[in-house]
């Protein structure tokens, strides 16, 4: 295990954490991080980003839900014959 500090770039928090050599190894190695810190940014980054996307997932299978299919193609259908 490494011991770094960590400092985010616009709001600077310098923290000391335990990380995992192997996933960090292997998670520079996926991402082409040069850095451990780059790596680290990039992980809490991307995990943040893909929380985001599965919100926004559950948001809009919840809409699906009570989405009227048919009654979506009658009503495209008059439409059309207007």
């Amino acid at each position: 295990m490494y011991s770094i500090n960590i400092s985010l770039e616009a709001l600077m928090t310098l923290t000391q954490i335990d990380v995992d050599d192997d996933a960090l190894a292997e998670a520079m190695q996926l991402s082409g991080a040069k850095t451990k810190k780059e790596a680290v940014n990039l992980a809490l980054r991307e995990f943040a980003a893909r929380h985001r996307r599965v919100a926004a997932l559950e948001h809009y299978a919840q809409l699906a839900t009570a989405w009227d299919y048919e009654g979506w193609q009658r009503l495209r259908a008059a439409e059309k014959d207007e």
